[in-house]
């Protein structure tokens, strides 16, 4: 049986200066999407319609905005609503903690339409191109989860060669490293599944479905293995939030893909 290794959150500390590892997760994640993105607008069929690295760039811009305030505004509606409600001065407070990944998807996606009304390009299009340069930065995302010993998973069989105790769980409970199987599932093996199937030119729309259905049944799974929010607790069917705000992600992500897929066939 393991033990967190309870990691300093601070990875630097210059003067009053203090740099958290959460942070450098963000950076690192944006990277990823700049470095990826960049790769993705040389395919032969996105260059031909006029894409380039400045556009990588501008949507970069949009997609931090819409991660950042998304995110915190769907930590604050999906999870704690009924607090916020009563404390409306710490909704913007996100150095407190408090972000939500399906509140960041759909700040993404509001970006997203944004930057393609502005640059009079199809919607679809630009979520084709942004959709597989997402999951490492999830992955990014759960190594910072890790580091700061936070979202922790179930209980685990103490036999379980990997089955580690959380202190910050305030219990000595051997438990699931929930924080690394969502690493591996919604990070780099659904990087590795997009980054494939998108490699070769697909129906309009096609890539962007294969993520959100990806994405939603990966993290739906992971869910299994993750301690539910003590606020929360498991709601109803014995699903967490999590599992039921993947539910949607998982059906309208196989819409749009089916869509994608009878268009091209009846072109």
């Amino acid at each position: 049986m393991l033990i967190h290794p309870q990691f300093d959150p601070i990875a630097v500390a210059i003067g009053p200066l203090r740099v958290h590892w959460y942070g450098l997760t963000y950076l690192a994640a944006f990277t990823f999407f700049y470095l990826l993105a960049t790769a993705r607008v040389r395919r032969p069929w996105f260059a031909q319609h006029g894409w380039e690295r400045q556009m990588v760039e501008d949507l970069l811009f949009f997609g931090v905005l819409g991660v950042v305030l998304g995110g915190r505004l769907g930590y604050v509606l999906f999870y704690k609503p009924s607090y916020y409600l009563q404390h409306p001065g710490e909704i913007l407070a996100v150095w407190q903690g408090g972000m939500a990944f399906h509140g960041g998807l759909l700040g993404v996606i509001a970006a997203l339409a944004v930057f393609a009304w502005l640059r009079k390009r199809p919607f679809l299009e630009v979520a084709d191109i942004v959709a597989p340069c997402v999951p490492m930065g999830l992955a990014a995302g759960r190594i910072g989860n890790f580091i700061n010993g936070e979202l922790w998973g179930r209980a685990a069989d103490p036999s379980l060669p990997w089955a580690m105790v959380f202190p910050q769980s305030g219990t000595d409970l051997p438990r699931h490293p929930s924080q690394l199987y969502q690493f591996g599932l919604e990070g780099v093996l659904l990087f590795a599944l997009l980054w494939w199937y998108g490699r070769r030119q697909r129906p309009l729309g096609a890539v962007a479905g294969a993520f959100m259905f990806g994405y939603g049944l990966f993290r739906f799974t992971a869910e299994y293995f993750r301690e539910p929010d003590s606020f929360l607790g498991l709601l109803a069917l014995n699903m967490s939030m999590g599992q039921w705000l993947c539910v949607p992600m998982i059906a309208l992500g196989a819409l749009i893909w089916g869509m994608a897929q009878k268009n091209a066939s009846q072109r």
